[in-house]
């Protein structure tokens, strides 16, 4: 068992290790995502209307982790490359609604692909066994990182 010493330059190893291995996966996906023309937070959005269909901006910044004053940035720019377009709701005319134009579907249905392949392989160092428990382990630090009790998993 190891001691206390040791086990904090465990977690000090840790930390680096996964920030590294953060920082070198989600590079090559920025990488990918601006080779299109788009931002990460761009991205999330189109993708977020991709698969979900349309949103209300509120949702939207939940959904994707922005600020509304950020929300109503991208979404400008995002309408202004004619990607998306604003809508009022029928049921309640302050709530408004982000949706996908048909140039910003073709877009997507076109990058998407190639991007989802660039995420296999910037993770295919790893047996899908070890994906699996790399995605169990990650969970339960996650959770204790929040200070959740129940790590069960």
């Amino acid at each position: 068992m190891p001691n206390n010493e040791d086990n904090r330059e465990l977690s000090l190893q840790l930390f680096v290790v996964l920030a590294r291995a953060y920082n070198s996966v989600t590079s090559r996906s920025n990488r990918d995502i601006q080779s299109h023309g788009l931002n990460t937070t761009e991205f999330g959005v189109l993708d977020l209307l991709y698969h979900k269909g349309p949103q209300a901006l509120q949702k939207i910044g939940e959904k994707v982790l922005m600020s509304s004053g950020n929300i109503t940035y991208v979404v400008d720019k995002l309408q202004n490359k004619n990607l998306l377009i604003r809508r009022a709701s029928k049921e309640d005319r302050r709530v408004i609604y982000a949706e996908l134009t048909e140039e910003g579907r073709h877009l997507f249905t076109q990058i998407f692909p190639q991007h989802h392949q660039v995420i296999i392989d910037a993770v295919d160092g790893l047996e899908p066994s070890e994906k699996a428990d790399a995605i169990r382990l990650l969970k339960k630090l996650g959770l204790a990182a929040e200070g959740k009790t129940d790590l069960r998993l």
